[in-house]
């Protein structure tokens, strides 16, 4: 959970490099978050019969206040295999990327994390 809280603390942060746990940490968790918030609202409005409005609702909310952290990882994580972060872009590319281990030593993006 602290990958996944270390990256909220980063909101924004572009600049610097994730190592591939950070990434696949944070992305875990988004999952089973995500998917918890699915099971709680699709059992709410099953109860409650307010039918997909606030399962809709509740989802991309979430998914809204995410966006953010989540774009910023990827691009630190780019960033660490030493390339640029508009990567992320080209999704095959990107998914082939982020599997990849870091770049060794420092690159122009910063020290590498995994030396901290």
């Amino acid at each position: 959970m602290n990958w996944y809280l270390e990256v909220l603390k980063k909101y924004a942060v572009f600049q610097g490099r994730a190592r591939r746990k950070e990434y696949w940490m944070f992305t875990l968790f988004n999952i089973i978050i995500a998917m918890a918030i699915g099971f709680v609202s699709g059992l709410a409005d099953a109860v409650f019969e307010t039918g997909v409005v606030l399962s809709l609702a509740t989802n991309a909310v979430y998914s809204l206040a995410i966006l953010i952290p989540a774009t910023a990882v990827s691009i630190r994580r780019m960033h660490d295999l030493g390339g640029s972060g508009w990567w992320i872009l080209v999704p095959v590319v990107n998914l082939v990327f982020m599997f990849l281990d870091s770049q060794s030593g420092d690159n122009e993006y910063g020290p590498n994390p995994k030396a901290a």
